[in-house]
């Protein structure tokens, strides 16, 4: 029964990866793709899957990857030490994107979905969080909204709401004790097992789906939109703050890093401009005001 599930699971990631695809097209016609269809060796040198990669580069999204991938085979003993199950045998398959739009109006956003099986042991993981550099309140609460629309079937967004609030944070930079998150959250889970296969499925499935209608509306509303130097400039100091947490925090790059995963895959995560400014503070009202959005907050 997992087999078929397995299967089923990573038909559902490239269907939706060709989803996403077609929306990135239709959002920006001109958008130049680059598909690289990659195999991997398993820890031993032997065959262990591989995946799809789709980055994306244009005029509206200045840079994107939309990615999937089937990998199995042997890991490194260390690494399967700190999962759940037993042996040396991993399966994982999933899709993971991130989308840097060029116009700093636009939130950045970052969506992954995923399931994996270590021995007797099977898990799902997931979630889509949303990185606004100027203060449209609405778009927050669309993105919310949306998802906690598809989550309402499951009675799970609270739940993944927090989680997601707790882990997209940089936790080596805090304000009066409270980590500072990359964005203003979404929704995030880890190691789901509720013991009915069906139902995780059809829960995986069914709120990833919630992805195209919570992002490109917002998306279409504002990449024309007037910006300013300074919104260019408040955009790329936070997308420095994007890549600490890639680098610093995110288990995902990790699991690709310790099962042998495609590097340029993994890192297409990292937007193509960012930078750093010591002890950089910005001076416009809606630059300031959204420091304030990188905290926990009730967007429903």
């Amino acid at each position: 029964m997992l087999t078929e599930y397995k299967s089923r699971f990573h038909e559902h990631v490239k269907h939706l990866q060709e989803q996403i695809t077609q929306e990135l097209l239709r959002l920006d016609p001109d958008l130049k793709m680059t598909e690289d269809i990659w195999q991997r060796n398993d820890h031993a040198g032997q065959p262990g899957g591989g995946g799809i990669t789709r980055a994306f580069e244009g005029a509206i999204i200045e840079n994107a990857g939309v990615n999937t991938s089937l990998v199995f085979g042997k890991i490194d003993p260390k690494f399967s030490a700190q999962l759940p199950g037993q042996g040396d045998e991993l399966w994982a398959a999933g899709i993971s994107l991130i989308i840097h739009p060029r116009n700093p109006r636009v939130p950045t956003t970052h969506a992954n979905f995923r399931m994996i099986q270590h021995g007797d042991k099977y898990w799902f993981g997931g979630g889509a969080d949303l990185t606004p550099f100027y203060p449209h309140e609405e778009d927050f609460v669309h993105f919310h909204q949306t998802w906690k629309k598809f989550c309402e079937p499951f009675e799970c967004y609270e739940k993944m709401k927090k989680t997601c609030d707790d882990y997209f944070t940089n936790l080596h930079r805090t304000i009066d004790g409270v980590a500072e998150m990359r964005g203003i959250g979404g929704t995030f889970f880890d190691h789901y097992n509720s013991g009915n296969l069906e139902n995780d499925f059809q829960l995986v499935t069914e709120i990833s789906k919630a992805f195209i209608p919570s992002y490109f509306p917002i998306a279409a509303k504002r990449w024309n939109e007037e910006y300013t130097a300074a919104d260019e400039d408040f955009q790329l100091h936070r997308r420095g703050r994007y890549v600490e947490f890639n680098l610093l925090h995110d288990r995902g790059t990790l699991f690709g890093l310790k099962t042998n995963g495609r590097i340029d895959s993994i890192l297409i995560s990292l937007p193509a401009r960012c930078k750093f400014t010591y002890r950089y503070q910005p001076k416009e009202a809606a630059h300031l005001k959204m420091l304030t959005y990188y905290f926990p907050k009730d967007w429903v």
